[in-house]
Formats: structure tokens, C-alpha cells, sequence
């Protein structure tokens, strides 16, 4: 399933949607995920919902995101972990970074 990115509320949040795997060949759909932000984008969450596998680059993917995007004044959430992946960011200290939900 390739990545795919939404807003809602009226275009406030990003909402990019990861499929089940997580991982280094998907450097470049994530980062064109994110790069036409709205001006009233406020909030980007990464939906890990169906997300089964996720790799270390995965994380850099997340840490790159943000590092990118450091001149906007953006929140960031990552939603509907399953159990294993929840695990990988909470040993990773994600929750430092992200927002967990």
C-alpha cells in the first residue's frame, strides 16, 4: 500500500497514512507526503494504524520530517500504533518528539 496523506479539520492537519511497511523504500513517497503544506496546517500526524514493520530508517524518515519543516510552527503526532511498533518508538524515546495517540 503506498502512502497517502489527507487533511482534515478544514486543512489544520496533515494526516499521513503509512502502510504495513515502514521502511527504507519509502524515503521518497514520505518526504512528497508532506511537501505542499497549507497555510493553515498546523498539526502533521503519521497514521501507523495498519503500519506492521518499521525499520531504523523509518525513524530517520520521522526525525528528517521534522528537521525539514523546523521554520513552520508545527505539532506532531504519530496515531494508532499497533503493539510492536508502539514498542520500537517508546524504546527510541519517540515520545519525546512525537505526540503519541
Amino acid at each position: 500500500m503506498p502512502i497517502t496523506s489527507k487533511y482534515r479539520q478544514d486543512g489544520e492537519v496533515l494526516v499521513i497514512k503509512v502502510g504495513e511497511k515502514f521502511d527504507f523504500s519509502k524515503v521518497e513517497e514520505f518526504r512528497n507526503a508532506y511537501n505542499d503544506l497549507t497555510d493553515k496546517t498546523n498539526e502533521i500526524a503519521v497514521d501507523l494504524s495498519i503500519t506492521e514493520y518499521m525499520d531504523s530508517s523509518a525513524l530517520g524518515m520521522l526525525l528528517n520530517m521534522q528537521k525539514s519543516l523546523k521554520g513552520g510552527n508545527y505539532t506532531y503526532s504519530i496515531e494508532n500504533a499497533r503493539p510492536q511498533v508502539s514498542k520500537i518508538l517508546e524504546i527510541s524515546r519517540f515520545d519525546k518528539k512525537f505526540q503519541l495517540r
